[in-house]
């Protein structure tokens, strides 16, 4: 059955607002959101390029099409073959965003996308499958403790991983801190062992401890961080891990504040969370600071966040989520659906929510500054990988992966931090759907810089708004051209408000 909307394709493009110039960003910063204008100006280009072709009939190849080569071409299209998908946009789309490498491995591998599946398309099937056989070739999703990450980052071999197990906690400290590649592990080792304990820092406690990976690891849990630094927490939507936080440093003695953030206005704060005011108001007891609207992805855009660049010794981000991407079938009748975290025409703005954080979080956060984000490891919207991959991209070194339960800080009011929150939480028995709290994380990172200059941040390609259009699941299943045109539009908008710092939803 075909479903024809009521929705008018617009012929008219509206103009976004002009804060894609870098040249209103410092000089020292502007390294910070080029990824971020990059791809606000795709998207845009993309649509007015998209409804001129409609206007005129005019074809012109996709942009994702434009940057694969010759060769992953012809692979593209024999894999389309063997699936027997070649009209299919959005897998054509997911194939055109893999290595010749991976394209290999696919076509030489024995996977076909179930296509009689009743709840997952092919193309959303085939881009879980990827990214499941990416993940299989790094590291681990699940816990890993200090020793573990250390051998992973320099690529350590298991004799060498026992050695580091014998040291006590000062000397795996003093080669953690040193070993930069350059030297023998050994030497380094050899070198610790006459080194004084540290004095005076809580890092020099324990020093004889026989198991300093256990030592390392009980400061991660307990969360002992520098007293006098400052603390930033981003995407609290209902600002109470903020709030535990608080109290955890004030018991410490700590002097260092914190700066806690929502994405939402205070306004929409108050319709989901009835407490959100008193919660505030503690957090000012606290002398901590609330910002709201802030966008993680475009801090240095952030008057707010001037003159803090290099100061920052923590951050938190719990349980990061792009947002839901909604759509309208019939507006004003609220008729909403939208597309599951995995599929391919959603889930390159998790991908890309992870690489711009981590890229903004480069000039904010200080050297030695420690960055923890909790995770499902199961979560097939920001994946583990999204997070391990785009902090190493970004010389944020892992350093553990903890589980939730086993941090001083995981009791605190969780939220969904959407709509839903107004009706359900995800406490008092209300869980995120196929997630446990015993698959929940805690990754854990250190920000080692090397001084070099890191080349342009890579973001995720979305797909084009021709591709969306080809979209024959979720909430474009049954549609006619048209509706599909105005769908399409629609999303594609949302978008563009998306990677302009534009709170939608």
């Amino acid at each position: 059955q075909i479903v024809k909307l009521n929705m008018a394709v617009p012929e008219d493009v509206p103009e976004t607002q002009s804060n894609g110039d870098t040249d209103d960003v410092a000089e020292h910063l502007q390294g910070a959101v080029e990824a971020s204008f990059r791809l606000k100006r795709i998207l845009s280009e993309d649509l007015k390029a998209a409804i001129v072709n409609h206007r005129e009939g005019v074809k012109r190849p996709r942009f994702e099409a434009q940057r694969v080569g010759q060769e992953e071409s012809g692979r593209i299209d024999r894999i389309l073959r063997k699936w027997s998908l070649q009209g299919e946009t959005v897998v054509r789309h997911v194939l055109e965003g893999l290595s010749l490498f991976e394209l290999k491995e696919l076509e030489n591998s024995g996977y076909y996308p179930d296509t009689t599946n009743e709840w997952r398309g092919p193309a959303e099937l085939s881009a879980v499958h990827i990214a499941q056989m990416r993940e299989m070739l790094g590291p681990s999703g699940a816990d890993v403790d200090p020793i573990q990450a250390f051998r992973s980052h320099w690529n350590l071999d298991g004799t060498q991983e026992v050695r580091l197990r014998l040291l006590c906690h000062k000397d795996v400290r003093y080669v953690m801190r040193h070993y930069d590649g350059t030297r023998p592990l050994e030497q380094v080792m050899e070198e610790a062992k006459p080194k004084a304990a540290l004095k005076g820092l809580a890092e020099g406690a324990a020093p004889s401890f026989p198991s300093g990976s256990k030592a390392i690891g009980r400061y991660y849990r307990l969360e002992i961080i520098d007293p006098t630094t400052d603390a930033v927490v981003f995407g609290d939507a209902n600002l109470s891990f903020a709030l535990n936080l608080a109290r955890h440093r004030k018991a410490l003695g700590h002097v260092g504040r914190i700066i806690a953030t929502t994405f939402e206005n205070l306004e929409t704060l108050r319709e989901r969370y009835s407490e959100i005011d008193d919660t505030i108001l503690q957090l000012d007891q606290y002398l901590s600071d609330v910002y709201h609207e802030v966008d993680c992805t475009r801090i240095a855009l952030d008057p707010r966040f001037k003159n803090m660049e290099g100061s920052i010794g923590a951050v938190y981000y719990n349980f990061p989520h792009a947002g839901a991407a909604w759509v309208d079938l019939q507006p004003g009748q609220g008729h909403v659906t939208g597309f599951y975290d995995s599929h391919p025409i959603v889930n390159w703005r998790h991908e890309n929510l992870m690489r711009l954080f981590f890229r903004n979080l480069r000039y904010f956060v200080k050297p030695r500054g420690l960055v923890k984000i909790a995770s499902n490891m199961g979560a097939v919207g920001v994946r583990f990988s999204y997070i391990l991959g785009s902090a190493e991209q970004n010389e944020f070194q892992h350093v553990e992966t903890l589980p939730f339960l086993e941090w001083s800080l995981h009791r605190y009011g969780r939220a969904y931090g959407d709509r839903r929150d107004k009706k359900k939480r995800p406490g008092d028995g209300q869980g995120y759907n196929a997630q446990k709290a015993e698959s929940d994380m805690v990754y854990t990172f250190e920000y080692r810089p090397s001084g070099k200059d890191l080349p342009p941040q890579e973001i995720k390609l979305p797909p084009t708004f021709q591709t969306i259009i080809g979209c024959n699941d979720g909430p474009f299943k049954n549609l006619d051209h048209n509706s599909s045109m105005a769908l399409a539009r629609q999303l594609h908008e949302r978008f563009i408000k998306e990677v302009s710092g534009t709170h939608v939803g």
